[in-house]
């Protein structure tokens, strides 16, 4: 059964990017420190990086955060989706219009500008053949930025929440948790490293 998994990194003070975050410094003034695990040698943090990587069949973003991602300090070929895993399921965008042209052409890119419902929907749809076609299930998974997930949240449109919690506080940046609805989650699994605490809570509907 494909799921659809809201799996970002966040600060101890609820940031997921540091202040001033812009396309050349997507993650903003510290921000690099949310992810150090995701470049961790440590088995644990590898495991939890190449398990999440394996099971997304297909990947919704932001248009902010593809900005990012595909501009010239950006993903390549060794540092994509899933750090060191790198790796290429379908990528669907978030987005007003699309863009002229894409730098990350190598990669699967659909741009959906009716709106995060309908963008959730073309990427189950991507998930959902390439179960199919693997014999496996797969997923999907709302890679960011803050604002997409907190609006699939709001939207109830998400199964599963999956936080990786640096050791850092940033003081400022783009929060995770603005208000919305109270929401019950029921936690599923725990994993501590010394770079992150890995969370994962099924959402109640």
């Amino acid at each position: 059964m494909t799921r659809i998994i809201a799996d970002i990194s966040i600060s101890l003070d609820g940031f997921v990017t540091g202040p001033d975050p812009d396309p050349d410094h997507g993650l903003g003034t510290g921000g690099e420190a949310l992810h150090t695990w995701a470049f961790s040698g440590d088995p644990d943090d590898r495991r939890v990086l190449r398990e999440g990587t394996a099971r997304s069949g297909a990947v919704v973003l932001g248009r902010r955060l593809f900005d990012v991602v595909d501009g010239p300090k950006g993903w390549d070929d060794t540092s994509g989706y899933g750090a060191g895993e790198v790796g290429k399921p379908a990528f669907v965008v978030v987005t007003s219009t699309a863009p002229e042209a894409v730098r990350t052409a190598g990669l699967d890119w659909t741009f959906v500008t009716t709106g995060l419902a309908d963008a959730v929907t073309a990427a189950r749809e991507r998930a959902e053949a390439a179960s199919a076609a693997g014999g496996k299930d797969l997923d999907v998974v709302l890679m960011g930025g803050g604002a997409t997930i907190r609006s699939a949240l709001d939207a109830g449109l998400v199964d599963v929440r999956t936080l990786h919690l640096a050791p850092v506080v940033l003081g400022a940046g783009t929060p995770l948790f603005d208000g919305g609805a109270p929401r019950a989650l029921v936690r599923r699994d725990a994993v501590v490293t010394s770079t992150a605490t890995h969370l994962t809570y099924d959402v109640r509907r």
